[in-house]
């Protein structure tokens, strides 16, 4: 059951709905939405060639390339969403190396409990390490985001803190539950909504493929197990390595190695 061109269209009348919109209220987004859409279409078209290629080949190296480069675009966008970014390599370097650590040990767990035959399948490996990658990269993204913002307004509150004789951990402390708390607000939200309000994409795809609705949902429950887990370990291990980096062993507050 795969859309033809009509169908694509009759989808697209909904982007161009929401360009309409969005120029008749004067949001400035009309061009953004398009421009994304774009993206969208050449992206995915493009992976699709590609996948069909990697899968035909029936060798481990080329299935590993394309998770390496999906980890690789995963630390480009972490960097890049940041408003205040960590100057230097450390900008894309620190959520790039906490989000393929999380991603591995999800990843391994999943394969374990999937059971594919070779491990390195495509049609598991690949997919697989993509929804971990995805769900790791916008908690980090949001929980670098804001900690790094709220040092920044709370510099004043934190080196009074400094001060007064509190370790640069307790100086923080706030500041990292905070920012954790709201990186894992995603996936959590997801976890909460799964079979009453929505049924996530992946069960989704496996019942329009014709797969048992219960078979579809112990897949899922698995995948947002995984989610959940990767995303605490990446969340808390970007924000704690994050506020390592803007202060030193002297207890001093770094504010100059943000961007």
């Amino acid at each position: 059951m795969t859309p033809g061109p009509l169908d694509l269209a009759l989808g697209a009348g909904f982007v161009l709905l929401n360009a309409g919109l969005s120029a008749l209220l004067g949001l400035g987004l009309a061009r953004t939405i398009l421009v994304a859409a774009c993206r969208l279409v050449a992206q995915l078209t493009l992976v699709g060639l590609v996948l069909r290629t990697v899968f035909g080949l029936g060798a481990p190296g080329p299935v590993v390339g394309v998770v390496a480069v999906m980890a690789l675009a995963a630390a480009y966008e972490i960097g890049a969403r940041q408003e205040r970014p960590l100057r230097g390599p450390w900008r894309y370097a620190l959520g790039g190396v906490v989000t393929a650590g999380a991603t591995v040990i999800a990843v391994a767990v999943g394969l374990a409990a999937l059971r594919p035959q070779p491990w390195w399948n495509p049609h598991a490996l690949i997919p697989l390490s993509g929804i971990v990658l995805g769900s790791v990269m916008s908690g980090i993204a949001i929980g670098l985001n804001g900690f790094t913002a709220a040092v920044r307004g709370e510099r004043a509150g934190i080196e009074a803190r400094l001060a007064l004789g509190a370790t640069r951990d307790e100086a923080l402390a706030p500041l990292v539950r905070s920012a954790i708390r709201a990186g894992l607000i995603p996936v959590l939200n997801q976890m909460a909504a799964a079979g009453l309000i929505t049924l996530p994409g992946m069960m989704t795809g496996q019942i329009l493929a014709g797969q048992d609705p219960e078979g579809a949902a112990s897949s899922q429950i698995l995948i947002l197990f995984l989610l959940a887990g990767a995303s605490g370990l990446g969340v808390t291990g970007a924000v704690l390595a994050a506020s390592r980096r803007l202060t030193d062993a002297r207890h001093r507050l770094r504010l100059d190695r943000l961007a």
